[in-house]
């Protein structure tokens, strides 16, 4: 591969960048690699402006990893209600309690570990989060790579479809290793606020001169096309006697795992079911599946009492569906307790 190399001018421009454009995240104004390690798992796959918010929920339930540890993994779902993808929580949960067995049994005495290599053995760390707490908690020298510094690297080098392998040794090559950390937060923050996917504004880049696909950079990297499954869904929601809706937790391996809400079924709609109470048809949208939830509400009288809801976590699809139960002139004939 052919690469132009980044000056060390210009790895200093973009370094004065970073340091006077930072966005001011709340995990960058700590140096506790706990709480900078929940931002990286928290910031996989959820927005920043959301990630600010659960963050803060999460650090604020759970300030050690002794914390977390300590606590029943149904206490971490429902701090972690709402920001989607539920297993990377329940990988946190495990990741802290591995962390805290002493080192005579394969943990590390309480205390997060601070190589790379040790990062990446941890339950739920992958070599990105590896890299990044290893470089902005403890200052090793480990270039991360993740959607952001793909496309910089794409449009810097001119690449369509540069391999995970092509772009971690760019990476390499370009980490500075006196400011490891803040060289890997300053590529990833141009890549969200100045090269973005679509509009980059290319006048206000540090690194500019050297971009090899300047004169068209929203062709590079070549754009992945996602597949999206249509599924069809139903439930049948039945209430205990005091009128509240009752849940199940579901199995951790499956879809929503280790949350609590009411029986969904695949397929199509039985038609023994179109006798019970119509509550209306709920969408929602996963990364790659679309689901349509018909809603219906079991004229019969559960002999279980159902749990509160607001002690137990439960997804947003869930949240939807006893909305869409709650607006039925059916659910508010009852007498609800909850």
């Amino acid at each position: 591969m052919s690469v132009v190399a980044l000056s060390g001018l210009s790895q200093a421009k973009l370094l004065d960048w970073y340091d006077a454009n930072q966005r001011p995240l709340p995990w960058r104004e700590t140096d506790d690699p706990w709480a900078i390690l929940l931002s990286e798992i928290l910031l996989q796959q959820t927005q920043v402006s959301r990630g600010i918010v659960f963050w803060h929920r999460m650090i604020e339930a759970f300030p050690t990893i002794q914390s977390m540890a300590t606590s029943p993994v149904d206490s971490v779902l429902k701090a972690w209600e709402g920001a989607g993808y539920y297993s990377r929580a329940r990988r946190l949960h495990a990741l802290s309690q591995y962390v805290m067995l002493p080192s005579s049994e394969g943990g590390y005495d309480g205390l997060l570990p601070q190589s790379y290599e040790s990062l990446l053995s941890l339950p739920g760390i992958g070599p990105y989060t590896a890299a990044a707490v290893a470089s902005i908690a403890f200052r090793q020298p480990s270039a991360c790579i993740d959607g952001n510094i793909r496309r910089v690297m794409a449009r810097q080098q001119k690449k369509l479809e540069p391999t995970n392998r092509q772009v971690q040794s760019w990476a390499d090559q370009h980490l500075v290793h006196q400011r490891s950390g803040d060289w890997n937060q300053a590529l990833m923050e141009l890549g969200a606020t100045v090269c973005t996917p679509q509009k980059p504004q290319c006048q206000h880049c540090p690194i500019e001169s050297s971009c090899q696909g300047r004169e068209g950079p929203t062709a590079y990297p070549k754009a992945k096309k996602t597949k999206v499954k249509e599924v069809t869904l139903w439930t049948c929601v039945e209430f205990d006697s005091r009128g509240n809706p009752i849940v199940h937790q579901r199995d951790k391996d499956g879809l929503f795992g280790g949350l609590w809400g009411p029986q969904i079924n695949e397929g199509d709609v039985p038609e023994a079911i179109h006798e019970q109470v119509f509550a209306g048809v709920v969408k929602h949208k996963l990364s790659h599946r679309s689901m349509t939830v018909h809603v219906f509400i079991s004229t019969k009288t559960s002999t279980k009492l159902a749990l509160p809801l607001s002690e137990v976590a439960t997804s947003v699809l869930d949240q939807k569906i006893i909305e869409a139960i709650k607006g039925t002139d059916y659910f508010s004939s009852k007498s609800v307790t909850e």
